[in-house]
């Protein structure tokens, strides 16, 4: 018993020992320490060089409980807009550091905007430090704006805190296209070669009969080969939502000409398949869609009581939804010719050594490619109202 008590003795004396190296945190960061980057933006500075902006979040006490005083250019009473320039983002990364007193720190960055100028030069080299460098976050939302990033950072949303927010919950909403860096990384280096980016800008405060510009995102931004080739507006990029997969929700309007009134869904799910198809040298693709809908206001006459009627609302349902895709693909397809529809993907998995033979030639195949359409619409839920009611009816 006392031999082995001896032998254990040392043990427990050496782990004693360690454990005084083992505590203490002298090499820590305090957040009070951390300049947060809440979101940022790139563009072309005014030496022709790169132009980083961000939007910084200094975390400090609240006064008597609301917001602390404004810093100048502040989006919230506890951030502000700071930029710098240089040769590259590294660099102006590097310049921007300088300027603050407090250790920047990128890991909350959730938005990154790209200046209009930037974009229609070209950003594969700037998408290509952000997936390299180990600290912004590649999972940040994507943006391009229109003019300069650094006026819709300064922007003052009137319900959230801050810019990063107010552009992040919008792309949440699925209501437009949602990209983040990785993902716009992946479509630039894919088959096709082509990319969507949501289109933000900031409302005009008389339309909204306010002193603050709110950011707003409004259509989409086309890119080829890296460089921005066009702009899709809103109801273009509905279009090419349905195709990509992308709907998530949504209400679709509709009316009839010898009806009085109009019928609104909303949609509850949403399913698209491409289907590529080689014959005779021909290239086609068929866009299979399969939308479910429920009726949330009926404010026409029609029964839905009535088979007939339901039916007939599917029909319309189809054709709008065929109208948007079609008005979507004539414009990508004949005067961007951007395939942002990730056509060369499902070419190249169902027809690979074809796909060998004439993938330099995509760029003169895409245009020409014949596309049809097959919508299946089903009104899953008509609501407890059956139409409008007459004049004088009892209530």
């Amino acid at each position: 018993m006392i031999r082995s008590v001896k032998k254990t003795c040392p043990f427990i004396l050496l782990l004693c020992l360690t454990s005084f190296f083992l505590a203490g945190c002298w090499d820590r960061t305090e957040v009070n320490d951390l300049a947060l980057i809440l979101a940022s933006g790139i563009d072309k500075g005014k030496k022709n060089n790169i132009e980083l902006s961000a939007q910084i979040f200094i975390p400090r006490a609240p006064q008597g409980g609301g917001q602390s005083g404004m810093s100048s250019g502040s989006s919230s009473g506890q951030s502000f807009v700071r930029s710098a320039e240089g040769e590259t983002v590294a660099d102006a990364m590097a310049r921007l550091q300088e300027e603050l007193t407090r250790e920047i720190f990128w890991g909350q960055n959730e938005v990154l905007i790209i200046g209009e100028t930037l974009a229609k030069e070209g950003i594969s080299d700037e998408i290509d430090f952000w997936m390299r460098h180990s600290e912004p976050r590649i999972r940040a939302d994507v943006f391009v704006a229109k003019g300069r990033p650094k006026n819709v950072l300064q922007a003052m949303p009137e319900l959230e805190r801050s810019t990063s927010k107010q552009l992040r919950k919008i792309a949440k909403t699925h209501i437009g296209v949602k990209v983040t860096v990785k993902d716009f990384s992946q479509m630039l280096s894919g088959e096709s070669n082509a990319a969507v980016l949501p289109w933000v800008e900031n409302l005009d405060p008389s339309m909204m009969d306010s002193k603050k510009a709110i950011p707003i995102i409004n259509g989409a931004a086309i890119f080829k080969d890296g460089k921005m080739v066009g702009k899709l507006d809103d109801k273009e990029t509905r279009g090419i939502l349905w195709p990509r997969n992308e709907i998530k929700s949504g209400v679709i309007t509709i009316s009839f000409q010898d009806e009085k009134g109009y019928i609104s869904l909303n949609i509850i799910r949403s399913h698209s398949e491409l289907i590529p198809t080689i014959k005779d040298g021909k290239w086609g693709m068929h866009i299979k869609t399969n939308v479910d809908l429920e009726v949330i206001q009926n404010t026409t006459t029609l029964n839905f009581l009535d088979p007939k009627v339901i039916k007939k609302v599917e029909q319309k349902v189809g054709v709008e939804i065929r109208q948007r895709e079609q008005l979507a693909f004539s414009i990508v397809k004949k005067d961007l010719h951007a395939d942002i529809f990730n056509f060369a993907d499902e070419f190249q998995r169902k027809y690979p050594q074809i796909w060998k033979q004439h993938k330099e030639e995509w760029n003169k195949i895409f245009p020409q490619i014949a596309l049809s359409f097959e919508t299946k619409v089903n009104i899953k839920r008509t609501g407890m109202a059956t139409g409008t009611r007459k004049k004088g009816a009892a209530r």
